[in-house]
């Protein structure tokens, strides 16, 4: 792949914030430069922990706007009733516990950007006003009749598919298309292993210094190890573990040894789930485990199991995917490149599709 930034180009930052020079974060930046200065909404996409409220913030900082607010709203962490008075604000005796006048989030961010989190969260009630809010600039406080003016850039995150959210009844069409003026999908940290280097320097620089330690090495062993881990928790695991890692550490090295056993493969990938672990968990956490298994580590036996194991897995899932291997990948938690080489190695090419 040719090269986007020349070679002399720093690492990082490209923008304040933003690490890494991997081709999609090139991207991210330079879409994120093109429509910070328009008005234009914008609706971020990605997995949880790879950066969605950065690029809000970056969003807001290289706009016209940056001198004024920039307020972030959780919708996912307050119930119906609270998220509307928290957004809308609310009148006295509104409600019970209404004792006074209280400013809404959307009026403090009247000349800035308003940050809208998790809004896949949002109750069908609310989203009714929200896309009153985006098409007519206008609402009123819970209790009032009085209509209030504002004007605010709109800046909307999810973790989910909106599109399967709006096939379940869960969010409206018509506001998905309000919000979707200009995506921008930030892709999960397993997907650009190129920037893993970038972000342990930058985090391990960070934490050494906080903890009255010498800024330590990155041998080459920690860098394969650390790019080969499939990373579920994206960029916020890649920080704690770092951190761990230099509190744990006695010389100003990162050793594998630093990091816990299921990043260096000793150990299956656990990520917390509130229903049972799904096909996708379960492929993921195998193939995981055979990437990682060291030579020597393990008997003939246990190697040879695990490659008849990842070899079905990976059959299954390409063919689960209708052999497309970029969703295959995926669904595995696996870069493209390293599917390639494993449908190379046992001979599943017939099962991929460009």
């Amino acid at each position: 792949m040719p090269a986007t930034e020349p070679s002399q180009s720093p690492p990082w930052p490209l923008i304040d914030g933003l690490i890494g020079s991997s081709p999609q974060m090139v991207e991210i930046c330079r879409l994120t430069r093109q429509v910070a200065g328009t008005s234009a909404t914008v609706l971020l996409t990605g997995e949880t922990g790879t950066g969605k409220e950065l690029i809000a913030r970056a969003v807001h900082e290289l706009s016209e706007r940056a001198t004024g607010p920039f307020i972030r709203v959780n919708c996912g962490a307050l119930s119906e009733s609270l998220l509307e008075s928290e957004l809308f604000g609310h009148v006295k005796g509104a409600f019970t516990s209404a004792n006074e006048n209280r400013t809404g989030r959307f009026e403090a961010a009247h000349g800035g950007t308003i940050f809208l989190d998790e809004i896949n969260s949002m109750s069908y009630k609310l989203q009714v006003k929200l896309l009153r809010v985006l098409q007519e600039h206008e609402f009123e406080r819970v209790g009032d009749t009085k209509t209030i003016k504002v004007d605010c850039r709109i800046v909307a995150a999810t973790n989910r598919d909106l599109v399967d959210e709006i096939e379940a009844g869960r969010f409206r069409e018509d506001l998905y298309y309000r919000l979707n003026v200009i995506p921008i999908d930030i892709p999960p940290l397993r997907e650009r292993p190129d920037d893993i280097p970038d972000l342990v320097r930058f985090f391990a620089q960070k934490y050494a210094e906080g903890n009255q330690r010498p800024n330590p090495e990155l041998p080459p062993e920690s860098t394969r190890l650390l790019q080969t881990y499939t990373w579920p928790g994206n960029v916020r695991e890649l920080q704690n573990y770092v951190e761990r890692a230099i509190v744990l550490s006695t010389e100003p090295v990162l050793t594998p040894e630093l990091f816990p056993a299921h990043v260096r493969g000793l150990a299956p990938v656990r990520v917390a789930r509130s229903r049972t672990k799904d096909l996708d968990g379960l492929c993921r956490e195998l193939v995981t485990m055979g990437m990682a298994s060291g030579e020597g580590d393990n008997g003939d036996l246990h190697r040879q199991v695990v490659s008849l194991v990842e070899k079905e897995l990976i059959a299954q899932v390409l063919h689960n995917s209708q052999g497309v291997q970029t969703k295959a990948a995926s669904r595995l938690g696996i870069n493209r490149n390293t599917l390639h080489k494993k449908i190379d190695e046992y001979n599943l090419g017939s099962d991929e599709r460009s």
